[in-house]
């Protein structure tokens, strides 16, 4: 079996990726701050883009941990698909009930959608582009004077 080859990301794909991102967050909070509803449900779904994102890219880190055997337990691997699970319920279950229009209700899913992918994406050309960085040297304890 052969072993893969790392290769560090393009500036292409780093570029792609945080424009996905910038593009999805930003179309939602924009629709966000135009929506007509109350201060209480524009927290409630910028609260869901909050978690949704920081859930995502949790989860992208447990599973690049593990695929480089860093170990973590199963107890978070499994906190982190029941958040990304709920935070997508949320969205739903939000969105089903909403008095929005259909093209609205699209919109906001859509964007949430493209923002937890390209949130994966950006996190995973980080951690790429770090394997390819030295490390920085540790300083213990020394004293300079």
């Amino acid at each position: 079996m052969q072993t893969p080859q790392l290769h560090k990301p393009t500036g292409a794909f780093v570029g792609a990726s945080w424009a996905a991102m910038i593009a999805g967050a930003g179309a939602y909070l924009v629709g966000l701050w135009n929506a007509e509803m109350q201060l209480n449900e524009k927290g409630y779904y910028f609260t869901l883009l909050m978690y949704g994102l920081f859930s995502a890219v949790s989860l992208q880190k447990s599973v690049r941990d593990r695929l480089e055997g860093i170990r973590v337990t199963g107890l978070y691997f499994g906190l982190c698909w029941v958040s990304l699970g709920v935070a997508l319920l949320l969205l739903g279950v939000g969105l089903w009930n909403a008095t929005l229009s259909a093209s609205e209700k699209g919109f906001y899913a859509m964007s949430f959608l493209l923002s937890l992918f390209a949130a994966v994406a950006v996190q995973k050309n980080v951690r790429d582009i770090a394997l390819f960085e030295p490390a920085a040297p540790v300083n213990e304890g020394t004293s300079e004077g």
